[in-house]
């Protein structure tokens, strides 16, 4: 509406002036020689006017003839730089696709279109990859690298080339120099963790970790988790070398990570030879109440250098009253009532693993209980038996790979804090032996103990035999057996004593306690 009020305005003032010039008296004279030419005002305003059209319509024809070369050469380049777009999303199509020789060809023409350009140069450096051809991928983002625009991409394609043939010397360069060039980098931050954790300079990664935490290319979590595991490590490293720094390191990765096992037990080693068990203690627990594991477990019943097996018992019953629905814990218990010698205590919290899920290490150690207490040997072998074919315990996995030790870096993927302490890997018949064991064993354990008897068939005992002779008829022959007997029936057994079948456990010595034989049949 403005627009169109102000379009009137124009239009009306445009009108009075014309109309005023009009009315003006005068005239307009132009003089070329001898002749005068005479107009009016309005006439010759309006001969300015088409003049000055007429010479701007020639202006822009001469200047459309003076650039007719360039213009002809920008269409040209317009022309050439459609196709080769054309080419270069045809190309990338292909490379999804994965059809190398489409995407060969349709790089060649984007090369032969764009030249240098950066697009171009991917395709080519993706389209060589594909095919297999590494050097003309090495060529290509080598280019990449010598251009300001596309430096990081071209870095970064030589870095995966290089660990494509092994050459570790060379990734570090590429990774280095793409770290120093753009520090904002991801993934260069990435190799170069990778790197330093590999070759133990733990300093070094946890250096990089905060620079990645300050710049913001990793969460702030994930960077307080990775800062943990490395300060886990450089404790790990350093406690033998420098005992003081380990115990630092270990309690500033604590700090983030309570739970964390290889600090808690540096820390709790490094105390306690100090002689500061208190410390030591609560630092365990406080572990074994976040993940209990047997590594806790040992370093808990050992804090006290001297302590006598009673003691260490006390001790893990300390651990069972925290954590007390944990196999951890009864594990812990079991092994040090066995060194008690308390086998009772063992064999309750033994009976109650074997009864949830008897697993190698139940099955271990309750061959080793029933070596130590009653030393028959049929029992232990059927124990170590069902150990062979039992399920795993819990161990620290990382990609696909078991371990019971603990590692700052995964095996193959190389990332910080891949190890998982938990189930490894088994078949399903494994878990389904297991819960059929353990229900037998449930079943069996509520039976009474039966000492299987061998009773013998009752034997008639034979009459006695009389001392007078039987007469004989003259004339007559001995009668002799009946007809439906045989004449080779075999002589009849002789009756033999009462005798049980001894089991392989002989019983108890004089004077030794009863034994228990609650489960003694299971697996016999």
């Amino acid at each position: 509406m403005i627009k169109f009020l102000v379009f009137l305005v124009l239009l009306a003032g445009l009108a009075f002036g014309f109309s005023t010039l009009a009315d003006t008296e005068g005239h307009v004279l132009l003089q070329f020689g001898d002749t005068e030419y005479r107009v009016t005002l309005v006439t010759g305003l309006v001969a300015l006017l088409a003049l000055t059209a007429l010479l701007m319509v020639l202006w822009t024809v001469l200047r459309l003839i003076f650039r007719l070369p360039s213009l002809i050469g920008l269409a040209n380049r317009v022309r050439r730089q459609a196709k080769g777009q054309q080419a270069i999303a045809r190309g990338l199509i292909a490379v999804g696709s994965g059809d190398s020789r489409l995407a060969l060809r349709h790089a060649q023409e984007s090369r032969r279109l764009l030249g240098q350009e950066p697009l171009a140069l991917l395709l080519s450096a993706q389209a060589a990859q594909l095919s297999g051809d590494r050097k003309s991928a090495e060529d290509a983002f080598r280019a990449m690298a010598e251009r300001a625009d596309t430096q990081s991409l071209g870095l970064r394609g030589l870095f995966i080339e290089a660990e494509r043939r092994n050459d570790s010397a060379a990734a570090l360069g590429y990774a280095d120099e793409a770290l120093r060039r753009a520090p904002d980098s991801p993934w260069a931050n990435d190799a170069m963790l990778g790197f330093r954790a590999a070759a133990g300079d733990w300093r070094g990664a946890i250096a990089l970790v905060d620079q990645a935490i300050s710049r913001r290319l990793v969460d702030r979590e994930e960077g307080r988790r990775r800062r943990a595991v490395l300060l886990a490590a450089a404790a790990l490293q350093a406690q033998e070398s420098n005992p003081d720094d380990a115990l630092s390191l270990a309690l500033e990765s604590l700090r983030m990570t309570p739970g964390l096992v290889p600090s808690a037990t540096v820390a709790a080693r490094r105390l306690a030879a100090r002689g500061d068990y208190a410390k030591a203690t609560r630092i365990l627990e406080a572990a074994w109440k976040e993940a209990p594991h047997p590594d806790l477990a040992e370093a808990y019943l050992g804090v006290r250098q001297g302590d006598s097996a009673l003691d260490r018992l006390k001790r893990a019953r300390t651990l069972a009253k925290l954590m007390p629905h944990a196999r951890e814990s009864r594990f812990a218990v079991a092994r040090a009532a066995l060194d008690a010698r308390e086998y009772a205590a063992a064999r309750e919290a033994l009976d109650r693993l074997v009864l949830e899920k008897p697993s190698v290490r139940a099955c271990l150690l309750m061959a080793e209980l029933e070596e130590v207490e009653s030393g028959n040997q049929g029992l232990v072998r059927s124990w170590l038996a069902r150990a062979s074919r039992a399920p795993r315990d819990p161990a620290w996995v990382a990609d696909g790979v078991v371990s019971d030790d603990w590692a700052p870096v995964a095996p193959l993927s190389g990332r910080i804090g891949g190890w998982e302490w938990r189930e490894p890997p088994q078949a399903l018949e494994t878990h389904v032996r297991a819960r059929i064991d353990a229900d037998r064993f449930e079943q069996q354990a509520d039976a009474p103990a039966i000492v299987p008897v061998e009773i013998l068939p009752a034997v008639a005992p034979e009459p006695p035999s009389s001392t007078v002779a039987e007469p004989v008829v003259a004339g007559q022959d001995k009668p002799g057996p009946a007809p439906e007997e045989s004449a080779t029936a075999p002589a009849e057994a002789e009756p033999q004593p009462f005798r049980p079948i001894v089991p392989d456990d002989p019983g108890p010595e004089p004077g030794e306690p009863p034994r228990r034989q609650g489960f003694r049949l299971f697996g016999n």
